[in-house]
């Protein structure tokens, strides 16, 4: 007998069946629609290959869920950006982690 559930994990955030189209509107619609849109297809195609093979929609909703992220945070990145804070203090922790060895 087996330890694994019969059933799939309920997952957390279950896009509505047009996100994907809606998203996809929405990245062409943007000024980082040169880099956006094939990053988008790349990452879509890869998660729906993985959901063919392990029939989970996981790797799918969270392609979504990362894309609308994305959307959502660039106007306060661009704003960010154009307000030409100087972040010249910036710690780099990879350098400061060289650093220790």
């Amino acid at each position: 007998m087996s330890a694994q559930p019969d059933h799939a994990p309920v997952t957390p955030y279950a896009p509505a069946p047009g996100a994907p189209a809606e998203l996809l509107v929405q990245l062409r619609a943007d000024p980082r629609a040169d880099t956006w849109v094939p990053a988008f297809e790349r990452e879509w195609a890869a998660a729906l290959e993985e959901s063919r093979r392990t029939y989970s929609l996981g790797g799918l909703y969270a392609v979504v869920q990362e894309w609308q992220g994305r959307l959502a945070s660039a106007p306060a990145v661009d704003a960010f950006v154009a307000s030409g804070y100087d972040d010249s203090d910036f710690i780099d922790m990879a350098e400061l982690r060289g650093r220790r060895r």
